[in-house]
């Protein structure tokens, strides 16, 4: 590759990220959108045909890095944990999406066994895309985003048994073909044991001698030689580079170098991960598009939605709600990368012809594209319509009790506490999974919006003897405050601030017995560092307890010039300054309370 061609590529990849984020679509979405502009079918100044397919040669490296990170996590306790998911879910979604797109294939003109291999091409989905799309919005860890994953991963090694045995789905496969595959077969899952059986033992202790020299990029070589020879080893038998990586990853799950190694490969995974996208950007055909816009603009809806029927299927049987079974289909209901791979193998072995092949890249990349844009008008449209469908749960009769708003990580806390106590209380969360995990625990709570002044006045405010504000988020905890000090304003609000600028606004509505969330557990753990470092527990404490008061009087203070900035920054200056003053005057103290510890000491040693 010429240098200007790949300073061309980085300048795609440093601008397509920023701007997508700046227009609020994936940035994954944005390299696909660089990648059309500055292939061969978009500008095509620089960049020919030929550079998008050495570049996605290369880019597909990302791939095999996102697979090794994937297989990092997969610790034993976790996979025993997902089994069912991976196995149950897994299972139904790639055999009952391959089907049914099969069926449509077969309704085209194809034979049975292209229309089959193809289903199960475009069953698979997008790992890297997924993975990335979900973690942007903050649903990874979410229940559909950990059932998306095990589909996710299933996939990946459902890819693989599919790459071995694509000559079987060609219509002329001749016998001795499948004899050759077999022993292939054969020789792969032997070297797939010998691989695990060695790096079992071999790959720890020898990423340990390499740790012992504290080279940081020895470390990041061996890294990175540990994905590249696995692959390299899988790829010698027939195996694809991605299974290697897995398995690379899988066998250093348990390792106490996981988190090292994942420290060390995750810049180059994200950067080449940039670059894959930006060339399947650049590889696709824009002049099939323009030639049949309406024809490829109809198969790519119907396999997402033949995808995410069945995955939205799958995912209310599996317990999920219309909301998060909803994501986790469209989240999935994209092609994949493997499904390039399997429609390279399928040319190959001529179960497709080119032109079939041609198109369902297109399809596939298409569906890529506009994976990102149906998740966003989801968000948009469904979160405000389809939710509030589902009504408020029927609160309690209580008396003389507490009102929780908010029941996350701190309303819990002051719940667990007032319920040992005997104290009563209602507890209300914004959140219907948050309150239906709750109750698996044990814990009282009830699906409500806070901040909406019917939901109050059915939790019986009126009768509260206090209003625990415990919302995460900062409007929606104002505009509960709001409302209750305007319709009751005798009752004791007791606050938590997400951060100073929400203590203040908190202040300004005559809230005064608030908590910033952070604050305490701050100061608990500050002191633990100051006696880890050799002070006593008395001079740790008086540290720890000046801050304190010296911080809690600046928050009123600053509070005051909270309109002027640099009378406020001039202050802030000043008062770090004050601090400094105010430790050294205690540890003069503490020197003087010493002194007379010792003398008193020296004094009763002397009298015995």
């Amino acid at each position: 590759m010429k240098l200007e061609v790949f300073a061309v590529l980085l300048a795609a990849l440093a601008l397509a990220g920023p701007l997508a984020h700046w227009l609020g679509i994936a940035a994954v979405l944005g390299y696909l959108i660089a990648g059309v502009v500055v292939g061969p079918y978009g500008l095509g100044v620089i960049f020919s045909a030929h550079d998008a397919n050495e570049i996605l040669h290369i880019a597909e490296f990302g791939v095999v890095l996102l697979l090794f990170l994937i297989g990092l996590e997969l610790r034993p306790k976790r996979l025993k944990a997902m089994r069912q998911a991976i196995l149950a879910l897994g299972t139904t979604q790639v055999l009952a999406t391959s089907l049914a797109l099969g069926a449509v294939a077969y309704g085209f003109g194809f034979a049975w066994q292209p229309a089959l291999f193809a289903g199960a091409a475009l069953a698979l989905s997008s790992t890297a895309f997924a993975l990335q799309v979900l973690e942007e919005n903050g649903e990874l860890g979410t229940r559909h985003g950990r059932m998306a994953f095990a589909v996710l991963l299933f996939q990946d090694l459902a890819a693989i048994p599919l790459i071995a045995l694509a000559p079987f789905f060609a219509v002329s496969a001749a016998s001795t073909a499948a004899s050759v595959d077999l022993m292939a077969f054969a020789k792969a899952l032997g070297t797939i044991v010998a691989v695990v059986i060695v790096g079992r033992y071999a790959l720890d202790f020898l990423l340990r001698l390499v740790a012992l020299s504290r080279v940081k990029e020895a470390m990041t070589a061996a890294a990175l030689l540990t994905v590249v020879g696995v692959t390299l080893i899988m790829q010698q038998v027939g195996l694809t580079a991605s299974l290697g990586a897995f398995i690379a990853g899988a066998l250093l799950a348990e390792s106490s170098y996981r988190h090292q190694l994942e420290a060390d490969i995750a810049p180059f995974e994200g950067l080449l991960l940039g670059m894959f996208f930006t060339a399947v950007g650049m590889s696709l055909n824009l002049g099939l598009l323009l030639s049949q816009p309406l024809l490829i603009l109809a198969l790519t809806m119907a396999l997402m939605a033949i995808k995410a029927t069945i995955l939205y299927g799958l995912g209310r049987w599996q317990g999920l709600t219309s909301q998060p079974a909803r994501r986790l289909a469209l989240a999935l209901a994209q092609g994949g990368e493997f499904a390039f791979v399997l429609l390279s193998v399928g040319q190959a072995a001529g179960v497709l012809g080119k032109s079939p092949a041609e198109l369902l890249a297109v399809i596939i990349t298409l569906s890529m594209a506009l994976t990102p844009v149906v998740l966003a008008l989801e968000r948009m449209v469904f979160r405000r319509i389809v939710e509030p469908q589902r009504a408020f749960d029927q609160l309690p009769d209580n008396d003389a009790h507490v009102v929780i708003a908010g029941f996350g990580r701190f309303g819990q806390i002051i719940a667990r506490i007032l319920r040992a106590k005997g104290i009563a209380f209602t507890a209300l969360d914004i959140s219907a999974e948050q309150v239906e995990f709750v109750r698996g625990f044990g814990s009282k709570a009830f699906f409500g919006d806070a901040s909406r002044p019917e939901v109050l006045e059915a939790a019986q405010i009126d009768k509260a003897k206090a209003f625990v504000l415990a919302i995460d988020d900062i409007e929606t905890s104002m505009r509960s405050v709001e409302y209750v000090k305007q319709r009751y304003p005798t009752l004791p609000i007791f606050a938590r601030a997400r951060n100073r600028a929400h203590a203040h606004r908190l202040l300004d509505l005559g809230v005064t017995a608030l908590q910033r969330e952070t604050f305490m557990s701050s100061l608990a753990l500050t002191k633990q560092v100051l006696q880890g470092l050799g002070y006593s527990e008395r001079v740790a404490t008086r540290a720890v307890e000046t801050f304190k008061a010296h911080d809690e009087r600046r928050l009123i203070e600053d509070y005051k010039l909270a309109s002027d900035i640099d009378k406020l920054q001039a202050k802030v200056r000043s008062d770090a300054l004050t601090l400094e003053k105010l430790f050294q005057e205690d540890a003069a103290e503490d020197a003087k309370a010493a002194a007379i510890d010792i003398r008193q000491r020296e004094a009763q040693g002397a009298r015995k």
